[in-house]
């Protein structure tokens, strides 16, 4: 089941304090201006924070959804097919972005540390 943008903008709206914005040209949804998605639709897919652990179980359960490319595997973000994500999973997904940027306990850095 595909999920269209206008019904994504409609989910992301419903969260607080979230706002629409732009990142890198394409449409985006912000908190206080902490990215939380954002549309890639050269892939026809939603950008949406996530961390690592939650990345790989979302990958993990169904890699036709839930992808990762080389240019985003060393932060902490997930990526979504939105003609096979259903309307319910992408408020979840929002929802948990939405956590994740507005969670006191944020780390320092998106990008892994390397263990030493």
């Amino acid at each position: 089941m595909a999920v269209s943008f206008d019904a994504i903008r409609k989910i992301a709206l419903s969260l607080a304090n979230v706002e629409e914005s732009t990142s890198y040209g394409t449409p985006a949804f912000k908190v206080r201006g902490k990215l939380i998605a954002r549309l890639r639709d050269d892939i026809d897919a939603l950008v949406v924070a996530a961390d690592f652990e939650q990345r790989s179980e979302l990958i993990a359960a169904d890699p036709e959804i839930y992808f990762i490319t080389d240019h985003y595997m060393e932060f902490e973000w997930v990526l979504v097919r939105l003609s096979r994500v259903h309307p319910d999973a992408m408020r979840d997904l929002l929802g948990m972005a939405w956590k994740k940027v507005t969670s006191k306990k944020r780390p320092v850095s998106g990008r892994r540390r390397a263990l030493r």
